[in-house]
């Protein structure tokens, strides 16, 4: 049951993050971005097997441990998002400014 409730949070996090996404403007895109990393994030954690109470090194042959990769691999994307995250904030921060609206499907070209 607790796998089920799992991935259907990660799926949710998944689906709300590809809605933001495909938004026209850029706070929506950032939070998009954010939360599709948050599920990526997650879905990399839970594919290394959770494991309550093991060692993360093997001491003996045969016995049972934690997979210390999926956690460090988890901890590196944290980081990478965070810059990422806090990079695509200045750009929105920045277009607001210049443009006076948020909007990322602006066609300059075409007079309505």
């Amino acid at each position: 049951m607790s796998a089920l409730l799992f991935s259907l949070i990660v799926g949710l996090l998944a689906a709300c993050g590809l809605y933001l996404v495909l938004r026209r403007h850029s706070f929506d895109l950032v939070l998009g971005m954010t939360l599709l990393s948050y599920a990526v994030n997650l879905f990399i954690f839970a594919m290394g097997g959770l494991k309550i109470g093991a060692t993360p090194i093997i001491h003996a042959a045969g016995s049972d441990y934690a997979d210390p990769l999926p956690p460090a691999l988890v901890l590196t994307a944290i980081v990478i998002g965070l810059a990422m995250t806090a990079l695509l904030l200045a750009l929105a921060i920045r277009q607001r400014q210049q443009q006076g609206d948020d909007r990322i499907d602006r066609d300059e070209d075409a007079s309505c």
